[in-house]
């Protein structure tokens, strides 16, 4: 009994100084303050610069990473000056609004145009590709290296017009560009998009009209600006990883921006590969043809990294034609289409250790929200059904708990007669528990059960951008965060009060006390969690509640049959 109590204590108190050490952290005095966002931005693009103005050298391989406090650089790159002498063009589709350059056909602007900024910004959508801003420089590139004048990024492309969009009725664009050399050689460049997608097919055709062969290494790269993230538990959004990563084809890993480590690329060409930088709910993907053998190399200067991938050497014969593709995304982690793009894809909806959970979790609310198109009441009915399928475990548990509740008054009266000799009130208690059929131990069950599939709620309302902005009613217009108002955590702290006014009393008087204080403590805690996990909270425990009554009374009923 003093081990118990002094576990309980023990948790307790390392919970308190976690909350305290955070509380701390996030609302201590603000350090001395930063940069404007002008200042910010025109210290950020020098590194930027040098990490845009080059094309990947022909005959470089995977790219070393320096340390990043340094220049960027790559082996023997082809010089290059400003793309800022070319023409900007703008693309609409149903879903993006693109800005592309003519110099090197670079995308310089990526706007998700269903994607608001917030409830409360519904005129402003996110921007996922940038030349500058207070954000710094988010840009991607893409062309033919080794291809003589047409690999420099300020080559000039030539395009019918200065605006496309999807027509009506459309569910494909095709918006090209063209340059011409003077050695005989003719490169055609097309993006292709598609009506709901936020995969951007990247078409390359080398007409060679030459008397020699034409060699040429197809590339895609992102140049990124990445910011240090500073972790809270009252802003569960920190905890969503957001960076590099790559897939080897066998392996999905997330790349290190401040100690940047060459050995976490792969280290030879591979197919069915991919690289990508992550933000929260969004990605920037570059996925090359799987078929054909791909480098991989990431490039670090200051707080701006640059992704490559580049293909395989491919020969253009003389007078002959040849093509080229690859694709990328830019968008929201739609695991459905991210799964349809390339293998492994959905990886970056980043559920972590819990994916096998989480996964699975995903899943079972998009077909639920399929029937009721409204992810809060998606959350309740899969709560139900969760609950449904443990049912028999929490009936046996209750059950035991309900007995447990019923000899309380035989268990008091063992305490007091045996209050100065702790091995024989152990020894009577252990004895009352065997003949009664009592296990002390068994309301602990459930909850284990729980942990795991809260958790994966968690990771499921955290990372699922089918999640955010998702409305459920009245006030809740966002069950992705917390609660404006905390009505639920309020209702949260009731319901867990109730449930443990319903089950019997620990026999410690100190358990008894962080037993009580167990909801007001879970509800400060999680007033910060995302709305959609306390309201799947709240039904569980109302479910626990309705079970645990009807168990009551049905044991209530039993034994009063065994007593007459």
């Amino acid at each position: 009994m003093d081990n118990q109590r002094l576990f309980a204590l023990a948790g307790l108190g390392l919970l308190l100084f976690v909350n305290y050490q955070t509380w701390q952290h996030d609302y201590a005095p603000p350090p001395a303050p930063a940069p404007t966002a002008q200042a910010a931005t025109q210290s950020q693009d020098p590194a930027a610069t040098a990490l845009r103005g080059s094309v990947p050298s022909a005959g470089a391989a995977a790219a070393t990473a320096p340390a990043p406090t340094q220049p960027a650089s790559t082996p023997t790159p082809v010089p290059t000056t400003s793309a800022a002498t070319g023409t900007d063009i703008h693309i609409h589709t149903d879903v993006l609004d693109l800005t592309v350059n003519t110099a090197g056909v670079e995308i310089r602007g990526a706007t998700l145009n269903q994607y608001s900024l917030s409830v409360e910004q519904k005129d402003a959508f996110v921007q996922l590709l940038q030349p500058s801003g207070a954000d710094g420089v988010s840009v991607l590139q893409w062309g033919l290296a080794g291809a003589g004048a047409a690999s420099a990024a300020d080559a000039i492309y030539t395009t019918p017009e200065s605006t496309y969009s999807l027509a009506d009725g459309a569910d494909t664009l095709d918006v090209p560009f063209t340059w011409t050399g003077t050695d005989g050689i003719t490169i055609s460049r097309t993006l292709h998009f598609k009506r709901g997608n936020y995969a951007i097919g990247l078409e390359q055709t080398v007409h060679n009209a030459t008397e020699t062969a034409v060699r040429a290494r197809p590339y895609a790269q992102l140049v990124h600006h990445w910011t240090k993230v500073d972790r809270s538990m009252f802003n569960p959004a920190t905890y969503s990883y957001q960076g590099p990563a790559v897939y080897n084809g066998k392996k999905y890993q997330k790349l290190s921006v401040e100690k940047p480590d060459p050995e976490q690329l792969p280290k030879s060409a591979i197919t069915e590969g991919w690289i990508a930088a992550l933000q929260h709910h969004f990605v920037t993907a570059i996925v090359p043809d799987a078929k054909v053998p791909t480098e991989y190399s990431m490039t670090v200067a200051n707080a701006d990294y640059r992704l490559t991938a580049m293909n395989a050497w491919q020969e253009v014969a003389a007078g002959g034609t040849a093509t080229f593709a690859n694709q990328i995304y830019i968008g929201p982690k739609l695991q459905d289409q991210l799964d349809a793009i390339a293998p492994k894809l959905d990886l970056t909806v980043d559920y972590g250790t819990l994916t096998v959970i989480a996964k699975p979790l995903f899943w079972l609310l998009s077909q639920v929200h399929k029937l009721v198109s409204n992810w809060g009441l998606a959350i309740i009915l899969v709560t139900i059904i969760i609950k449904a399928i443990f049912f028999p475990l929490a009936q046996t548990s209750g059950r035991s708990m309900a007995r447990m509740r019923n000899i309380a008054p035989r268990v008091k009266a063992l305490q007091d007669r045996y209050k100065d000799n702790r091995e024989e009130l152990g020894k009577q208690m252990m004895e009352l528990y065997k003949r009664e059929k009592v296990n002390p131990l068994s309301g602990c069950l459930p909850m284990l059960v729980q942990i795991p599939v809260f958790m994966g709620f968690y990771w499921v309302l955290l990372e699922s951008v089918e999640m955010r902005q998702a409305p459920f009613v009245g006030w809740l217009h966002d069950l992705s965060v917390k609660d404006p108002f905390f009505v639920l955590p309020a209702i949260m702290c009731a319901a867990m009060f109730g449930q443990f006014k319903m089950n019997p009393t620990p026999p410690d008087p100190t358990q008894a006390k962080v037993f009580a204080i167990m909801p007001f403590f879970m509800t400060a805690m999680m007033a910060f969690f995302p709305a959609g996990l306390v309201l799947y909270w709240i039904t569980n425990t109302g479910l626990s509640i309705a079970q645990q009554w009807h168990i009551n009374k049905v044991v209530a009923e039993e034994s009063q049959k065994v007593r007459a």
